[in-house]
C-alpha cells in the first residue's frame, strides 16, 4: 500500500487563522496532516512535509520568529506551498516574503476567504 504524502500546516494560533487551517486540513483527504501553532513548531516538523501551508491573521506575528528564521536557511525547493490569511492582504504579502528564500513552490494566489478553500487547496497541490 502506498504511503500518504505528508502536509504541514502552521498558523499563528489566532481563532480565524486556526479555523482556516482546520478547514484546509479537512480538504487534504489524501494527506497525513500535521497542524501546528507556530509557538509549538519545531524545525523537524518541516523536514518530512511534502507540502506546506502557512497562515496568520496579521503580518509578523511574534510566534513566527523561529519559522521565519528557519525558512531563510533551509532549501525546500519544489515543494508546494500555500499561504492564507483571514482577509489580510498585508499578512499574505508577509508570508510570501517569508517563504521566498526557502524556494518553496509558492502558489501565487493566497487564500483570503473560506468559500474558495477547496478549489484553492487543489491548486496548491498541483503546484508541485
Amino acid at each position: 500500500m502506498k504511503a500518504k504524502k505528508k502536509a504541514l500546516i502552521v498558523t499563528d494560533g489566532t481563532g480565524s487563522a486556526h479555523q482556516m487551517a482546520e478547514r484546509i486540513a479537512a480538504a487534504l483527504t489524501d494527506f497525513t496532516v500535521t497542524l501546528r501553532d507556530a509557538s509549538g513548531f519545531a524545525g523537524t516538523d518541516i523536514l518530512p512535509a511534502d507540502i506546506c501551508f502557512f497562515g496568520c491573521a496579521s503580518p509578523r506575528p511574534a510566534s513566527f520568529t523561529y519559522l521565519e528564521e528557519l525558512l531563510q536557511h533551509i532549501n525546500l525547493a519544489g515543494r508546494p506551498c500555500g499561504i492564507f490569511s483571514p482577509r489580510s492582504e498585508e499578512a499574505a504579502k508577509y508570508l510570501a516574503g517569508m517563504v521566498h528564500d526557502s524556494e518553496l513552490a509558492l502558489n501565487p494566489e493566497p487564500l483570503l476567504e473560506i468559500p474558495a478553500l477547496t478549489q484553492w487547496v487543489t491548486k496548491v497541490i498541483k503546484q508541485g
